[in-house]
């Protein structure tokens, strides 16, 4: 009986195509030369039963994944007398390498170029014919899963059957075995230096992932395991933190104070007030950025967060994401700045470019404190957490709309392909080592931008110099008062307004600033805010400030990962405006209603 071998890379169709052919009526069987089953059909072709066998999705023939030396020994061992090759038509040009490396083994081989219908909404046209006339064998443009094509392509192969090619065995095998000898060696040199981590059997990652992945069930696990995770990271990072803000005041006030002592007033207020304040501002922050890429790290190698990637894909494939982005999302609730930085997963520039469009509206630690302490001033005990939960809320839907606005204006193609690894468990100085390589990453770059935005903030707020620092009178002072007729309709007031453009540096700054403009700090503070604001004030400052203008850190990575000053431009203008729409609408449909 002849044998039909169905080659390809992973996500083709090949296996529509295949329960296409077969109808269904397929048997699992083992092969000389193979460790594992493969899928056969027997179907009817031309008069003569012939087997069809599935072999598994291969990016590489030479390659020596766990798949590709299935393939291979397969085809050493049972040479096919056709080779029938599926192609994804809408990644053509990522796809023909693996049929040229199968053409050099010269096999009998017929090409089916899957998905035509969809590389047609693309706009991609293929030209079946010259593409045969060049490669020498029968090409033709089918869609395994309406059925286009079919007819001919199957006449090709029942065609091509007859006409094997002589020698075509031996050639093969030779070629084959080249690579044979790299896989001794490779097994030779691996039994002996390498130590492989512990990883769960597939018994028990089949147990876990009839849980994890389940339909219902696995998302609020997911959810579950996210907000504990958030809570480790605050409930061990803030003590730490706190740490670190009690030695930076150390540091001003026994040695840097004293230093500057005999420098001019105006640059020892530079020097302190400024850069060094604006530098400790986020150094403070560095125990729970380590403690974030620790324990994402611990979850990414784990193989978690690819599974978490599939359960999100569908709904976020709606919004012109997939799965990934999704990630990406949840990791901007610790930091937008890895988050960001995350996204160079992604193949695609346009899935990219509005996943990084939509990651700044997360709800970052630096917001959260913001949001804390004015919901613990203004609100009652009882309220205040539904206003914290909403506020996440808010967050989620700015990012959902804008995904919804700009899918069409960032359009992606490219296929979510995720591969589930098995679950493992991560050395302790692997995952070390790599959190602290990303925050020693995210230092050096976001310091050089953060030492520029702070010595600009300092100006405003301290010239001119005849002005009461953080006053009406500096500049600061002046430019809040010049765009409070922008921020009067959403209930925000002069004062608030010069706490947003601190903000524009590092969220965490806005209460500093706040305690500096009213001359107040911790409860006094937040009497006096409760004295001069309102809830319906209160919650509009706080949506705007949830999705306004990213930090300068954010912005410095989100021009270097996009490698656009115009698309930053736009994000941050987008971010501005859908900020003032959204607190708009809050404001005046709040005080319409009577509140």
């Amino acid at each position: 009986m002849k044998k039909i071998a169905l080659l390809g890379m992973p996500n083709t169709g090949k296996s529509t195509l295949f329960n296409r052919i077969t109808g269904g009526a397929a048997r699992v069987g083992n092969w000389p030369g193979i460790t594992v089953e493969l899928l056969t059909g027997k179907i009817l072709l031309g008069g003569d039963m012939v087997e069809l066998i599935d072999l598994p999705g291969i990016y590489d023939i030479h390659g020596f994944s766990e798949d590709e030396q299935v393939v291979r020994h397969f085809l050493h061992d049972n040479v096919p007398d056709l080779a029938v090759v599926v192609l994804n038509a809408t990644q053509i040009e990522r796809q023909l390498s693996l049929l040229l490396q199968l053409k050099q083994l010269n096999l009998n081989m017929v090409v089916l170029l899957n998905m035509a219908d969809e590389a047609k909404k693309f706009g991609i046209t293929i030209d079946g014919d010259k593409m045969a006339q060049l490669l020498g064998m029968p090409i033709h443009l089918i869609s395994a899963k309406y059925g286009q094509g079919q007819p001919e392509s199957m006449q090709a192969i029942a065609k091509a059957l007859r006409y094997p090619t002589p020698g075509m065995a031996e050639s093969l095998r030779t070629q084959l075995e080249q690579d044979a000898h790299i896989e001794q060696e490779m097994a030779r040199v691996l039994g002996s230096a390498v130590q492989v981590p512990a990883r769960l059997s597939d018994t028990r990652t089949d147990t876990l992932d009839s849980v994890l992945l389940h339909p219902w069930l696995g998302l609020p696990i997911f959810f579950g395991i996210m907000y504990l995770l958030f809570q480790a990271i605050f409930l061990l990072g803030q003590p730490l933190q706190g740490g670190v803000n009690a030695s930076l005041g150390w540091l001003r006030d026994i040695v840097l104070t004293p230093a500057c002592a005999g420098l001019p007033t105006w640059l020892s207020g530079l020097l302190l007030d400024g850069i060094y304040n604006g530098v400790a501002t986020v150094a403070a922050f560095v125990p729970i950025i380590i403690l974030f890429f620790l324990f994402m790290a611990i979850v990414e190698d784990t193989g978690y967060l690819s599974r978490a990637a599939f359960l999100m894909d569908a709904l976020m494939a709606k919004m012109g994401l997939d799965g990934r982005s999704f990630v990406m999302l949840l990791m901007g609730f610790g930091c937008n700045v890895p988050a960001l930085m995350g996204t160079r997963v992604m193949r695609s520039r346009s899935l990219r470019l509005l996943s990084m469009l939509v990651i700044p509206f997360s709800l970052c630690s630096a917001r959260l404190q913001v949001f804390v302490f004015i919901t613990a001033a203004l609100f009652s005990p009882k309220a205040a957490p539904l206003v914290l939960f909403s506020l996440y809320l808010f967050s989620f839907a700015a990012a959902i709309a804008t995904a919804l606005l700009f899918k069409k204006q960032f359009a992606n193609a490219e296929p979510f392909v995720l591969e589930l690894p098995p679950y493992r468990f991560p050395t302790g100085h692997q995952m070390w080592m790599r959190g602290w390589h990303e925050v020693t990453h995210f230092l050096r770059r976001a310091s050089q931008f953060i030492i520029a935005g702070v010595v600009l903030v300092w100006l405003l707020t301290n010239l001119p110099a005849s002005a009461a620092p953080a006053s009406s009178d500096t500049l600061a002072g002046m430019l809040g008062a010049w765009l409070h007729p922008l921020f009067a309709p959403i209930g925000i007031n002069e004062q608030l307004t010069i706490a947003l453009l601190f903000g524009f540096v590092a969220k965490e700054i806005v209460i500093g600033s706040l305690a500096v403009i009213y001359g107040l700090s911790g409860d006094a503070l937040g009497g006096a805010l409760g004295q001069q604001l309102d809830w319906v004030q209160a919650y509009s400052f706080m949506l705007f400030t949830l999705i306004y203008t990213p930090c300068l850190s954010t912005i410095a990575t989100l021009r270097n990962e996009s490698k656009s000053n115009g698309f930053t431009l736009f994000a941050l203008v987008w971010s501005l405006a859908l900020a003032w729409a959204v607190s708009f609408v809050f404001y005046q449909g709040a005080r319409g209603l009577g509140y």
